[in-house]
């Protein structure tokens, strides 16, 4: 007598994936102004995408491994830990990431929908082309059937780029990594309405906020013991040398790392050493800078659950639900349209 017949394995193709581009050439001379600006203004900054060029992006990748620099894990952790909850109560259909990078993860995010039957459609959206390009690829092979549609755009300008919503069904935004807290006030309740906007009845904002504790601990994840956030911090001078044909010398510059109270932030600063004259002939300038004067390269403010709570409540949002590491000092937040 034979046995039952099994039916074959259920397989699902793997999908093309789609790149939208919004970076144009104009962007450069944008980009271009705004580092002028910081560079000649009377309390000199540099923005933060100046970090970024290959070898910024490789010391950065090493940042989140050091002991230090306990953000990173913790996200990770409140995202392995808590995404089947979270998906079961809201039944995302789509995933859209702002600021998405190399999207690793994602994966929690995108495994806990599998899981739960809801995935179909993976929006990623940062500002690099090609970064957009390998993730996208990379997803749409690790999850056949799931439409991935990724848009590459500055989201101070570009968020209005991003798809609509499918009817019928629901999406996750995220913003992961604790992004929110490397904008300025204004910039950041900017940011937290147009990520509202991209929400309807149904959906919900995954947001990632590192939290006020202790300070010392703060200043180490930003000022490491092997030295590795303070060569970060200085690859942004010859990052601007390269672009710009700059003649600073970042050895010429300390790293300087400091809790900043009353604005519940960390700052990133590079002190000179000496008087410095910084020569930038693609910008068309001088920047004087004497010994012991600093430019400010980054800030990253750190929150509490009630600071949360009124930025959600300000974009017309509601908080949901609240997770953190078992040490409280990171948190992911679930908000819904009020």
């Amino acid at each position: 007598m034979s046995g039952p017949v099994e039916s074959p394995p259920t397989t699902r193709a793997v999908l093309p994936w789609r790149l939208d581009c919004h970076v144009a050439a104009g962007d450069d001379a944008a980009a271009a102004d705004e580092l002028r600006r910081g560079l000649t203004a009377a309390r000199p900054t540099i923005p933060a995408r100046w970090f970024y060029d290959d070898a910024g992006c490789d010391l950065f990748v090493r940042i989140t491994d050091l002991d230090e620099y306990y953000q990173t894990r913790a996200e990770q952790l409140i995202l392995d830990t808590a995404m089947d909850d979270v998906i079961s109560a809201h039944a995302p259909a789509e995933l859209v990431e702002i600021g998405s990078g190399a999207a690793r993860k994602t994966r929690a995010i995108l495994d806990a929908m599998e899981r739960a039957g809801t995935l179909r459609r993976y929006v990623p959206f940062d500002i690099s082309p090609g970064m957009l390009a390998m993730s996208a690829a990379d997803i749409a092979a690790a999850y056949p059937g799931t439409r991935v549609h990724a848009i590459a755009g500055d989201f101070s300008r570009h968020l209005s780029r991003i798809p609509r919503r499918r009817s019928g069904a629901g999406r996750m935004v995220a913003f992961l990594g604790g992004t929110i807290g490397n904008l300025e006030p204004p910039r950041r309740r900017t940011m937290m309405r147009r990520l509202a906007r991209l929400l309807g009845p149904g959906d919900c904002l995954l947001l990632g906020t590192d939290l006020a504790h202790d300070p010392e601990v703060l200043v180490r994840a930003y000022d490491d013991g092997e030295g590795v956030t303070a060569e970060f911090n200085r690859n942004i001078v010859r990052h601007i040398n390269a672009s710009f044909a700059g003649d600073a010398d970042p050895d010429d510059f300390a790293h300087v790392a400091r809790w900043n109270a009353r604005a519940s932030r960390i700052e990133m600063h590079l002190r000179a050493r000496r008087d410095i004259r910084w020569s930038i002939a693609g910008l068309g300038i001088v920047v004087p800078i004497e010994a012991g004067s600093t430019i400010r390269t980054e800030i990253s403010c750190k929150f509490t659950r009630d600071a949360v709570e009124a930025i959600h409540a300000d974009a017309g949002l509601r908080t949901a639900s609240w997770h953190t590491d078992p040490s409280g000092r990171y948190a992911v937040s679930v908000a819904v349209p009020a």
